[in-house]
């Protein structure tokens, strides 16, 4: 048998169908395997002996097994489509990872009185009634829902935009995508804030309108209802209320995830597609306006977004850079055993 190279088994390797490094667990699997384990000793150690933690840890053991499944999948029969589903796998998971914060956040007191008050200090009045009533007219309303529900398209067209071009373009944006996510939601685990929609109907619109904002304990432990959202009936603002009704928690308020991620996402097509970067550009000026708008976060958590962005995007690539070349000297080691 004629000896091959190293050089010839890399080029081999990067042309087949099926990569050799694609049998090892992708970095979207590991993220996800790596937050199921730290929420799980988070059960153990802050739910231990609650109602909720055999829900909890019955819930991440389907995960683990899910993630299992579509790995062997892949590995039984080796596809573009079998890749793509180990990838979508956990990007679904994602809504189930949101109205999961709540179930840890709700045992702890509830602390959207510091953020009104921050509000009032900041501006001296709060945005997010102001702003609802300054622009009452349904083209508003209809454009701020459009901004607000245009978040979940958004990711799609982000995520799915590489897949045809560069497998790891896709790769490495539905691993930026992940992680960015992952990080909001550990700070949702355990700062709870449930934003104005929550708070406002709790304490009464008088009341945060006269500037008084009364701590509510855990409130929300037991309470779940939301104001509607402000303006006129309209297409757009029902597509947002049916959201809401279908997945919204009293948690993850701050910072404001729709901003954060929407940033992040923004990056991402920069960086990708920059056709696609303008196109997106207004609705996510629409986006960002329309969380305070609908009253679905304080101003300080789109600060609190648009800050965090960044650091999180930085952070997430870093790590996915950091997982390639483990992958690869993993790979270059093997290749050599096989030369």
């Amino acid at each position: 048998m004629p000896h091959t190279s190293l050089p010839q088994l890399l080029q081999a390797l990067l042309l087949s169908k099926s990569p050799l490094r694609y049998r090892f667990l992708s970095p979207v699997e590991w993220a996800t395997l790596a937050y199921t384990l730290l929420t799980t000793l988070l059960v153990l150690v802050l739910l231990n002996g609650s109602g909720d933690a055999q829900r909890l840890l019955t819930a991440r053991a389907f995960v683990v097994v899910g993630v299992a499944f579509f790995y062997a999948f892949y590995r039984w029969r080796p596809s573009r489509f079998t890749f793509f589903l180990r990838y979508l796998y956990p990007m679904v998971l994602l809504s189930f990872w949101y109205p999961d914060t709540y179930d840890f956040s709700r045992h702890f007191p509830n602390l959207d009185h510091f953020f009104a008050q921050a509000d009032e200090w900041l501006v001296g009045c709060q945005p997010s009634i102001t702003f609802s009533r300054a622009l009452p007219q349904k083209c508003w309303s209809e454009l701020f829902h459009m901004g607000y529900f245009a978040y979940y398209p958004l990711i799609l067209i982000t995520v799915l935009s590489p897949i045809m071009l560069c497998r790891q373009r896709f790769e490495r944006t539905a691993f930026v995508v992940l992680m960015s996510f992952f990080f909001y939601y550990l700070i949702y685990l355990l700062v709870p804030v449930a934003g104005p929609q929550y708070y406002f109907h709790a304490i009464g619109m008088e009341q945060a309108e006269a500037g008084h904002f009364p701590a509510l304990g855990h409130y929300f432990q037991t309470h779940t209802d939301m104001a509607v959202s402000p303006g006129p009936e309209g297409f757009f603002r029902s597509l947002v209320e049916a959201t809401q009704a279908d997945g919204e928690r009293p948690t993850a308020a701050f910072p404001s995830s729709h901003v954060g991620i929407s940033t992040v996402l923004l990056l991402l097509l920069w960086r990708n597609s920059r056709r696609l970067f303008v196109w997106s550009l207004p609705f996510y000026v629409a986006l960002c306006c329309a969380t305070v708008y609908i009253q679905a976060h304080y101003l300080v958590d789109v600060l609190g977004g648009l800050l965090t962005a960044p650091l999180f995007f930085v952070a997430s690539d870093a790590i996915y850079k950091r997982w390639r070349r483990m992958t690869w000297n993993r790979l270059t080691e093997k290749l050599k055993h096989h030369a």
